[in-house]
């Protein structure tokens, strides 16, 4: 009976699996990277910073055993997001997971932010991941099977004073998701994305010990505490799995239960 509801599929196992992760050297990106090379994945780590991708991927090489490579580009430009994925297939052979970790935040009543500042976090955040899921498709389609996972945030989902830019861009990133899921669902392409809830990455140090953080963030959260980077890890490896094989086009919230709330 069991064999026949599980027949020999390890659920979580990512062995053989080749992942790109964007914003994968550092934060919640670097994170989710170690994540899915603990689980077996090969993983290649992209952001502008060469020298910082180099070290990250080594040291998830031989923290894990498994392939890690990166490779430098800027995802707002259409020619080096291709590139990317092409990079991708010369050295693993396949894509069969990308992460759109890659992203950027401005925050300020409307009034103070500069239109030149609300598109620069449009760019990054919203075109980046069209461009880079657009990159990866014609590959996964090849292959008849892949996992895009997109990184919204809580903040797509409710909003919060002075963040107009950050919570428009993933907002789109959340509709995003569900137009492409229906789209390339015909061609066993799961499209997901993970919403984050108060992580205490690089881009939240800024306001860690300002009221509005702990009354109105941290606060606000069921467990009133920051998320640690380890804990966003079950749930990109979840969504790169088989276990995820039914999920198309969904908002999975790891956020202390701030939108429980």
């Amino acid at each position: 009976m069991i064999k026949e509801i599980l027949p020999g599929i390890k659920q979580f196992d990512l062995s053989g699996k080749a992942a790109i992760i964007t914003g994968g050297s550092k934060g919640l990106g670097l994170a989710m990277a170690a994540g899915l090379a603990s689980a077996g994945a090969k993983v290649m780590l992209v952001n502008r910073n060469a020298a910082q991708g180099a070290k990250a991927a080594q040291e998830i090489s031989s923290d894990f055993k498994t392939e890690a490579i990166s490779f430098g580009a800027d995802i707002t430009k259409k020619e080096e997001t291709e590139a990317m994925a092409k990079h991708a297939m010369a050295a693993f052979g396949r894509i069969d997971i990308l992460i759109n970790s890659a992203g950027i935040n401005i925050r300020g009543p409307i009034d103070e932010v500069t239109p030149e500042e609300f598109d620069q976090v449009m760019d990054v955040n919203v075109n980046g991941t069209w461009l880079c899921c657009r990159a990866v498709t014609p590959y996964m389609k090849a292959q008849k099977r892949g996992s895009i996972i997109n990184l919204a945030s809580t903040l797509g989902l409710v909003g919060l004073a002075n963040r107009t830019p950050y919570t428009a861009s993933k907002g789109a990133v959340v509709q995003m998701t569900r137009a492409l899921g229906l789209e390339l669902a015909p061609f066993n392409i799961n499209v997901n994305a993970i919403c984050p809830g108060p992580f205490l990455t690089e881009m939240n140090i800024p306001i860690a010990n300002t009221d509005e953080a702990k009354n109105f963030i941290v606060g606000a959260t069921a467990l009133a505490r920051w998320g640690e980077l380890r804990e966003i890890q079950g749930a990109a490896i979840f969504l790169a799995s088989e276990a995820a094989s039914y999920m198309v086009g969904a908002m999975l919230t790891v956020d202390g239960g701030w939108t429980a709330k």
